[in-house]
């Protein structure tokens, strides 16, 4: 947002400088980007008058001037020569001396000959500083000026230009006249009145004005204005206007242009006018028609779409509400009769319709930001009142279709709660100043105040804005200061059961040879569909969205990493071993924000140290490796995995028969693991076969505290583990896992792991039965274990698997 000084000045009433200014709008958090003082870069340049103008004796098109000048403090004669057709004795210029520096190119003045005769400095044009692209003579002042006066005066270049960042959440500084009120507030002067009464109309507006939008539909545009003025004279701009647009960027275009776009900068409130003479019947706002086209102001035709609102009369369209004009219905200086527009476009639409045209304009930028929906008529009134003032003309009376909305909000306000939220004690009479200067209405209620929000501040929702508003305002440099408190020495921070978690996990992941990643928490609505969300689940699509392809939130961590996964293998890299650690979302509640610790395996990127493989071969990835490192993960996260129950009830985005559920009773679900459905992949355009978990740790129980004891020293074995196999024949419907967690109960302390690595079906076992090998580890601690100690615990395991799986030792 740029402004000058001047211009600040004309709602602001100020006496305080422009280093008060600056340091004063950063401090409310208007961070001040720049200050450019155009005056500064002029320093050197004044104004000089040509006492004689003769030909160059050697160049047809050069003169040889005799010019009076303010040189190192003394008027002086200069001798330069000068290519200008507009040179001639008597012409009053801007002359820059020997040493100046040139703005628009850098060059550096010197005294030198042009064909043979000398010249010293120069007579500038516009363009050379920078003061328009005009560069077929020099600057021909008009009036008495005297020599030596300063080029900035000359000019009207002697007002500083200061730019400032405007966060999102602020769209009432996108007006100088909101910048005024916050400086006026922190006690930088005084904010002058900025009401506008109605102009009285003088007859009837014969341009109408309709709001056709179907039901659902209607906040795209639920207030619209306008009023016709005719017998206009649309010339160019007065100076002062004209300076100011310059002086921010803006090119001034004619009377009519320049007002509404001054009245944009000035009020955060765009404006538009047409040409009546072009307009066919009424104007109404509404949807696009599929096929409707529109040359905009830009030059360039765009495609209407259904869902733009968009402005039109009885034949065609006229606009994209809240973006951009139509260049067949715009002003030129042969308009006699304009209309005016002021109306309110929601904000989100009019996002989606500048994204989807990829117009970037100042209309665009403060409606999807959240104009002012109070300051429609008013803005009316104020854009009537400018144009009858520069361009005369007889106002109709207003036409309005629809209504304001209703912004109103009241807000239970304790004043006690800026002590609590920022340590600064405030009287309530200071609390209230801050919060009435600001605009809003604050009242005394029985315990607390109750304040009214002003309708140019959409971001304020409860306290804790009010807080804000009233600290910023005060000074952030008068809040101290102060530690957080902590129950521990700096060198071991208190860190929460998840914070634990979320760090353990990726400690725990990477050691498994997976690469973390991160990926956006919002996914295409076709990809959040695959995982159980989109517009299925209400709440997770995002109002405004930063592109088509983020639309909704991510019900899975799965999207994001399948996808991650599917650009590594079109890059060469097929065995890809990825996970995250983050939040994915069930619904927009609160509650729905889960916790998960996700990861995916492709080609043979397998686990490090993968052991025997049960198929008796390695190769790519399969449903076991994700389920052990859903299990390692579970385990240190504090899970009893010996304890768990798994089913094959997993989620439709796992193949069947190929996944599996982690359970800790029949409600309690700690994760998933197993081959993901084809379906899935052939719509995320992924090559197969891919294995993936998700674990969510916040599922997992905490542990219980006990009273705080020495931990036993750890005690690692002197003796060498010893390993049996044991076939079991078992009916098809028996899982792995009951045979496993049988063979395991048997001696928790002795048995240290317990590992399936081979599957046999059909041959003499007949049909309906299948063969299913183990490997048990035994660790002995005390000493090594005899044969007899041994076909002791081999019996135990053989009798444990067959109670539990009703199948029988495989001879």
């Amino acid at each position: 947002m740029k402004f000058t000084l001047s211009w600040l000045k004309q709602p602001l009433e100020t006496e305080a400088s422009l280093d008060e200014i600056v340091e004063r709008l950063t401090m409310l958090g208007l961070e001040v980007e720049s200050v450019e003082d155009p005056a500064k870069k002029l320093g050197v340049f004044s104004v000089a008058k040509v006492l004689e103008a003769k030909p160059h004796p050697d160049a047809d098109k050069l003169q040889v001037l005799k010019v009076e000048a303010l040189v190192e403090g003394e008027v002086k004669q200069l001798q330069v020569v000068c290519g200008a057709p507009n040179a001639r004795a008597g012409l009053t210029g801007v002359f820059a001396p020997p040493g100046a520096t040139i703005p628009v190119n850098g060059m550096v003045l010197k005294p030198t000959k042009i064909r043979g005769v000398e010249s010293n400095g120069m007579m500038c044009s516009e363009r050379e500083l920078e003061l328009s692209d005009d560069h077929v003579g020099i600057i021909d002042l008009e009036g008495d000026w005297k020599v030596g006066t300063p080029a900035a005066d000359v000019l009207g270049r002697n007002d500083p230009v200061i730019e400032i960042a405007i966060t999102p959440n602020r769209p009432d500084c996108l007006g100088v006249y909101g910048i005024a009120r916050d400086l006026a507030a922190a006690g930088l002067g005084r904010l002058r009145e900025g009401s506008f009464p109605p102009v009285d109309g003088k007859f009837d507006s014969p341009v109408g004005i309709r709001l056709e939008f179907p039901a659902g539909a209607e906040n795209a545009c639920p207030v619209f204005a306008g009023r016709l003025i005719r017998g206009v004279k649309n010339g160019p701009s007065p100076d002062w206007l004209q300076n100011w647009l310059k002086a921010v960027g803006l090119r001034p275009i004619n009377a009519l242009v320049d007002i509404t776009n001054f009245i944009s900068l000035d009020r955060g409130r765009p404006l538009h006018v047409y040409d009546a003479s072009k307009l066919k019947g009424d104007i109404r706002a509404r949807l696009g028609r599929k096929g409707e086209k529109f040359l905009a102001l830009d030059g360039k035709e765009y495609d209407v779409g259904p869902d733009m609102c968009i402005i039109a009369d009885d034949e065609n369209v006229l606009g994209f509400g809240g973006v951009m004009g139509g260049e067949e219905s715009g002003s030129t200086a042969a308009t006699t009769d304009v209309f005016v527009e002021s109306a309110y476009f929601d904000p989100y639409r009019t996002a989606r319709t500048g994204r989807d045209t990829g117009i970037v304009s100042d209309a665009r930028y403060r409606f999807e930001r959240g104009v002012d929906p109070a300051f429609v008529l008013p803005g009316l009134e104020l854009a009537t009142k400018m144009i009858l003032e520069i361009c005369g003309g007889e106002p109709s009376k207003r036409v309005v279709a629809g209504k304001v909305p209703d912004t109103s909000k009241a807000i239970v306000f304790d004043p006690a709660r800026i002590e609590k939220l920022t340590g600064l004690s405030l009287p309530i009479a200071e609390t209230t100043r801050i919060l009435t200067a600001l605009g809003f209405d604050v009242k005394d209620g029985a315990k607390a105040l109750s304040v009214s929000v002003p309708s140019w501040r959409p971001d304020i929702d409860g306290e804790a804005d009010l807080v804000e508003e009233v600290v910023r305002v005060h000074g952030l440099n008068n809040v101290k200061s102060v530690a957080l408190p902590r129950l521990h020495a700096v060198a071991n921070p208190v860190l929460s059961v998840r914070q634990k978690r979320e760090s353990l996990a990726r400690r725990a992941l990477a050691a498994r040879g997976l690469v973390e990643a991160v990926t956006w928490s919002f996914v295409p609505e076709a990809h959040a569909e695959l995982f159980g969300g989109g517009n299925a689940v209400p709440g997770l699509k995002l109002a405004n969205p930063i592109s088509a392809d983020m639309s909704h939130m991510r019900p899975s961590l799965l999207a994001g990493l399948i996808a991650a996964a599917g650009r590594n293998m079109a890059r060469g890299n097929a065995d890809v071993a990825l996970f995250e650690v983050g939040q994915q979302f069930e619904s927009d509640a609160p509650s729905g924000q889960v916790l998960a610790a996700t990861g995916l395996r492709r080609g043979t990127a397998r686990p490090l140290g993968s052991g025997r493989h049960w198929q008796g071969k390695s190769g790519p990835v399969e449903a076991m490796d994700a389920k052990a490192d859903a299990a390692a993960l579970l385990s240190l996260l504090g899970a009893t995995v010996a304890n768990l129950q798994v089913s094959a009830d997993a989620p439709g985005w796992y193949h069947p028969g190929r996944s599996g559920v982690f359970r800790l009773g029949p409600k309690n679900v700690l994760g998933y693991f197993g081959e993901l459905h084809p379906r899935i992949l052939d719509a995320m355009d992924v090559a197969g076969p891919v294995v993936a978990f998700e674990v969510f740790p916040d599922a997992i129980p905490e542990p219980k505290r006990k009273p705080t004891r020495a931990k036993p020293p750890l005690e690692l074995s002197d003796l060498q583990p010893l390993r049996r196999d044991f076939a079991f024949v078992v009916d098809d419907g028996v899982a792995a896992e009951q045979l496993i967690r049988a063979a395991r109960g048997v001696d928790k302390k002795l048995i240290v792991d317990v590992s399936l690595f081979d599957l046999f079906e059909g041959g003499a076992l007949g049909e309906g039965r299948k063969s299913l090998a183990i490997e048990v580890t035994l660790q002995p601690v005390e000493k090594t274990l005899t044969d007899e100690e041994i076909d002791a615990v081999s019996k135990r395991i053989v009798a444990a698997v067959e109670k539990a799986t009703g199948g029988a030792l495989r001879s």
